[in-house]
């Protein structure tokens, strides 16, 4: 990866200063109001954004690659099956806001399925294994970068993605319905479910090797809900188990396709118990009971709002399910509370708590090299954190840091935000763009250390994707989740949703 430093301009000079007040006062558009037209800002942000999708995918097998380099000259020689959903509906979206025309859409959604038909994977569940070559659809079995062998693996939360991907094509391309229904009605999500877990209600294992790792914290199990066959070596010490998390897409799909029970949705912890000791923050909140399972609708004060938490506290894990579920309009007691007020958290952090000028904290490159996560630690369950600055500055309630580092921002954070609120997204982003070496040709490069000016000058197709699939919700009149929500999401997912009531309404 390539770093450019860049001397940064005085925060208070120019389009920054000026988005400063906006920022701190910027408000979520009512539920109901027409969408604001696209702006030329939006449409070069995402018509950018679709040209790094283009260079990343592989003109013969469709397959999108993980990265590229800032130039759109060199992708990275291996895939995972969340950027081939990504790319899937990255797609879609271009068709939709004329990127594409519909025949070229067409064309690159069937080489792409034609990929995926022939592509080696775990047939007993219709799940594909975490790496592949972009370039010829191969099994990656030793690590490009390094040479290091690779065992192959199926994860609950990447074949989410790719899940709720060909949901999508199914019901937006007339053309590759057939082919995506058939690969997606392949897919049994209760591969993943333990009935068995330590909670009422299950929970989903991260994943299986279909090949004995010789790895600590997996263990050879018999099929999970009779599917799988004998011979799956599952991630015993790996359980999703909090709410606030990416993996909530496989129980999604899983309670959509009556694969999953409704109760499993309730198992996950909100906050841990005010009872455990260990965790950083002691929630605040009340006990509920949801389909016979005792929840504890447990949120973290901070700055004077109650947030539920995430496992790391990054927008990523916050807002990506959203991109497919209208969770806000669903739970409005739940999600509908906590999605706007992750959203003023993340701003509040980055703009008066840290200081940094800009906000928008999610798991990307790091600008020093490599990837990281990135959040904001109060929004988090993980004692150990996912920090806002390159210094991972901690986080203590009971006496919160004065000081601040070289905070992180990463774009893709703020596109899933426009979601709930625009205004304040795109002044963010108008600022990022404006004072800093932040955009490229393929737009927004992947993230930036806002106090010492470096840009992590790289794309990667995953926070590429999500950028493009928000902009898809707030220009296009929520296309995405209307593509993703037919008959079964509504009528098995829906009613649950609906049903609770977040901590952070207390």
């Amino acid at each position: 990866m390539n770093n450019t430093g860049f001397t940064r301009r005085g925060l208070l000079a120019g389009t920054a200063g000026a988005a400063l007040a906006t920022q701190l006062g910027g408000t979520a558009s009512a539920k109901g109001r027409p969408t604001p037209p696209a702006t030329p800002k939006l449409t070069d942000w995402a018509r950018r954004t679709w040209r790094s999708m283009q260079a990343m995918a592989d003109t013969s097998t469709g397959l999108v690659s993980d990265n590229i380099d800032g130039d759109l000259a060199t992708p990275a020689r291996y895939t995972s099956p969340t950027n081939i959903g990504g790319y899937l509906w990255s797609c879609l979206v271009a068709r939709d806001l004329g990127f594409l025309t519909p025949g070229h859409c067409r064309q690159r959604i069937a080489r792409t399925l034609a990929t995926l038909q022939r592509m080696d994977h775990h047939r007993p569940s219709g799940m594909y294994y975490n790496w592949y070559d972009p370039t010829d659809g191969s099994v990656v079995r030793s690590w490009p970068e390094s040479g290091d062998p690779v065992v192959p693996f199926v994860s609950s939360v990447d074949m989410g993605w790719l899940g709720a991907a060909l949901k999508v094509v199914a019901n937006a391309d007339p053309s590759n319905s057939k082919a995506a229904s058939a690969l997606f009605k392949q897919m049994r999500w209760d591969v993943f479910y333990d009935r068995d877990w330590e909670r009422p209600g299950g929970a989903n294992f991260g994943g299986f090797y279909t090949e004995d790792p010789h790895r600590g914290g997996v263990a050879l199990l018999p099929p999970m809900n009779g599917v799988g066959g004998p011979d799956l070596w599952y991630t015993v010490s790996h359980h999703y188990d909090t709410a606030i998390s990416e993996a909530r897409m496989v129980t999604y799909l899983g309670i959509s396709a009556g694969q999953i029970p409704p109760q499993a949705y309730f198992a996950t912890y909100r906050t841990f118990p005010p009872d455990w000791t260990w965790p950083e923050m002691t929630p605040v909140g009340k006990w509920r009971t949801y389909l016979g399972i005792d929840v504890f609708e447990g949120a973290h004060p901070y700055l004077g709002m109650k947030v539920v938490p995430g496992w790391g506290g990054s927008m990523f894990e916050e807002l990506m399910p959203d991109l497919f579920v209208d969770e806000a309009r669903w739970g409005p007691r739940s999600w509908g509370v906590n999605h706007p007020a992750h959203v003023r958290a993340q701003r509040l952090h980055g703009m008066q708590e840290a200081g940094y000028g800009y906000w928008g904290f999610s798991p990307a490159s790091n600008p020093a090299g490599g990837y990281r996560e990135y959040g904001v630690d109060a929004l988090g369950l993980n004692p150990e954190g996912y920090y806002s600055d390159q210094e991972m500055t901690d986080y203590i309630a009971t006496n919160p840091p004065t000081k601040y580092g070289d905070g992180v921002v990463t774009p893709h954070a703020s596109f899933l935000a426009m979601m709930h609120d625009r205004s304040a997204a795109v002044t963010n982003l108008s600022a990022i763009q404006s004072d800093f070496d932040s955009y490229g040709a393929g737009g927004f490069y992947d993230a930036v250390a806002v106090r010492s000016g470096t840009v992590a000058r790289r794309y990667l197709s995953l926070d590429q994707a999500m950028s493009l699939g928000a902009l898809g919700n707030v220009l296009l009149r929520d296309r995405l989740r209307g593509w993703f929500s037919d008959r079964p999401v509504r009528d098995n997912l829906r009613p649950v949703l609906a049903m609770e009531k977040f901590g952070a309404e207390l």
